[in-house]
């Protein structure tokens, strides 16, 4: 009888702790700054970087490849864009302040600025006056997973990666 008992025990304790995974769970992943949900129905603050094949600055107003794909992300968002022209430094430094949402501009896969910001998939490429072929990305607020799931998901429904 205390083979059963003990069986009985493990099995009523792990049962137990189901509820509490699944509510761990639920709310993966996660903005602890809530950047997801400040930008819905809001505003998002984009910053870009002059990249001559990505975007480009024509009487102030940002034009380019890169400038359709945020508004179109900012549409499934219903959020109105509020952009920030600037060099990759200033950007990465308002992102890390949360002052930025988001920033692009023809981005490589292999910036630097990946260990202090976060980084989408590579969702296209580009092939540089060397003949490489680059893979582009854009920078996202650290530890903003949800905000960055939203953006990866929304990159993947829209480019296509070769």
């Amino acid at each position: 009888m205390p083979a059963k008992e003990g069986t009985l025990q493990r099995l009523l304790l792990g049962l137990g702790t189901v509820p509490l995974i699944a509510g761990c769970v639920q709310g993966i992943p996660t903005d602890p700054q809530g950047t997801l949900n400040e930008v819905r129905s809001g505003t998002i603050n984009v910053g870009v970087t002059p990249n001559e094949d990505f975007v480009k600055v024509a009487d102030g107003q940002p034009q380019g490849n890169d400038v359709t794909v945020v508004r179109g992300f900012a549409d499934s968002l219903g959020a109105d864009v509020k952009w920030t022209v600037a060099g990759e430094e200033q950007l990465v430094t308002d992102l890390e302040a949360g002052r930025l949402d988001l920033v692009a501009g023809g981005i490589s896969s292999k910036t630097p600025w990946s260990e202090k910001v976060g980084m989408t998939r590579p969702y296209t490429t580009h092939v540089n006056g060397d003949g490489k072929e680059i893979k582009i990305v854009m920078l996202t607020p650290p530890g903003e997973n949800a905000f960055l799931f939203e953006l990866e998901s929304y990159l993947d429904k829209t480019q296509e990666m070769p």
